[in-house]
């Protein structure tokens, strides 16, 4: 891994993927693409032979999750057109990819009015929980959540972070680049409490960054699928 990451790094041109050293331009970011090694739905930062392209299977790692989902839009949907919801939810796509991508985050899936998101400390660093909650405080604010324009789209979060099993799953070429633990399913249920405008951190994750947020409110959640009561901390932006 280590010789071909440095084959890449000596082929031109800059930018490159910030894992492998795959350029994006020149003659070498054309050679890249054609060998699997383009720019990453999965951010744009990293390259498809790093995640789409890579092989089944993964390994447990330290991981932050992040589930972003738009409260009301079953309500919306009964009011609006497809075309005026198709364009709300292009909008809060292409804010949710730029946020993420700048935070150094996997962008696991985009769904109906809902985006998950990883931070891994491989692509984000050592620092990948601060990283998760700046993208998750950029979401709300990027929504109009404490704006004087006001908010566009009503926005919740909910994030932790823990072990899970992290790679790619499937069979043959129908495979995705995820996480699959208790984890995730907690981040989940934490984004089904969160009200406009508020992320809804775990305990782990504010034991991290509860500096940044003394206002944070303290609150114990009973959550579905979880057999004991789950602390955590609210934080609105309003």
């Amino acid at each position: 891994m280590r010789w071909g990451h440095r084959l890449l790094r000596m082929t031109p041109s800059d930018p490159r993927c910030k894992f492998c050293d795959a350029p994006f331009g020149g003659v070498g970011g054309k050679l890249c693409s054609v060998i699997g090694r383009g720019r990453s739905r999965k951010n744009p930062r990293f390259c498809t032979g790093c995640f789409e392209h890579a092989s089944i299977g993964g390994l447990e790692a330290d991981v932050g999750v992040l589930f972003a989902d738009m409260r009301g839009f079953t309500s919306l949907a009964e009011t609006e057109t497809p075309e005026e919801l198709t364009r709300l939810l292009n909008r809060f796509y292409d804010l949710a990819a730029d946020v993420l991508s700048h935070h150094d985050a996997v962008i696991d899936k985009m769904v109906g009015d809902e985006v998950m998101a990883l931070f891994l400390p491989a692509f984000a660093g050592d620092r990948f929980v601060q990283k998760m909650v700046s993208a998750a405080e950029g979401l709300i604010r990027g929504a109009g959540h404490g704006s004087t324009e006001g908010t566009w789209f009503p926005l919740g979060l909910g994030i932790d972070q823990g072990r899970a099993f992290v790679g790619n799953v499937g069979s043959g070429v129908v495979k995705d680049f995820t996480a699959v633990g208790d984890v995730v399913n907690t981040a989940a249920r934490l984004q089904g409490e969160a009200a406009p405008g508020q992320m809804v951190m775990s305990e782990r994750v504010y034991a991290e960054v509860g500096d940044s947020y003394p206002q944070a409110r303290q609150v114990q959640l009973e959550l579905k699928g979880k057999r004991e009561p789950v602390l955590a901390r609210v934080v609105t932006i309003a």
